[in-house]
């Protein structure tokens, strides 16, 4: 993100998490780019500044989702969440496979987002794509995404898979598949799922052309996810 993947800290007592951030913006110059757009999270849950910290926690600072970083942790990823709604993978996604699986009888639609990979952006024509992650935090949003669309609409089934490493033109990024009694509902909360996902998730977004690399812009983050604050050094 900034230079960094991990950095160890020493605290006194009592410490909260905007302290943390404050010491590190001392240590890490790079974390100024991200002036004012900095998300805070303590054991793969977003936080506040204000959050108390403890011996062993775990502290990611995040930039808006879609732009860059590089962590991955599978193991703990798949045990977070199993392999039911929601899951991050390494390998290309079989949309078709997905959706068969999920149909059912009772269902009179089922709405499919198939994000794939574009042969252009900021016009010049692009070569592939790299998606990195907090696989951890990552897994966990996609798991209350899930859980969120099944209490919000009325939808019977619900399945979001991303993909992290290399995706080639023309290859599936994230699918979203949804079943539902009526397509009005499974519309709506596709579109609640795919919105949502690029604005809280962990995952970030590598474009290489012809010329170079650069992170694709990240989406602010909801008002209800808390930044920290701005650097006031010089």
């Amino acid at each position: 993100m900034a230079g960094h993947e991990h950095e160890t800290v020493e605290l006194g007592e009592a410490a909260r998490l905007g302290d943390l951030y404050s010491s590190l913006q001392d240590r890490v110059p790079g974390l100024k780019k991200f002036n004012g757009s900095i998300a805070l999270s303590i054991n793969y849950e977003y936080a506040r500044p204000e959050a108390s910290l403890h011996d062993g926690d775990e502290v990611g600072l995040l930039p808006p989702v879609s732009g860059g970083a590089d962590f991955t942790d599978r193991d703990r990823a798949s045990k977070k969440i199993g392999a039911i709604r929601a899951q991050i993978v390494h390998e290309p996604i079989d949309a078709n496979a997905i959706i068969s699986a999920i149909k059912r009888p009772e269902d009179g639609a089922v709405a499919v987002f198939d994000g794939i990979v574009r042969n252009h952006s900021r016009g010049r024509r692009t070569l592939y794509l790299e998606y990195s992650a907090y696989e951890p935090m990552a897994a966990a949003e996609l798991d209350k995404l899930a859980q969120s669309a099944l209490a919000s609409y009325p939808i019977r089934e619900v399945r979001i898979i991303h993909r992290l490493g290399r995706l080639e033109v023309g290859q599936t990024s994230v699918l979203i598949v949804v079943a539902s009694a009526h397509r009005a509902a499974a519309f709506e909360a596709t579109r609640w799922i795919i919105d949502t996902l690029k604005k809280t998730v962990p995952i970030w977004k590598k474009e290489f052309f012809e010329d170079g690399a650069v992170w694709a812009d990240g989406e602010p983050f909801p008002e209800d996810i808390s930044v920290a604050p701005q650097s006031t050094s010089k």
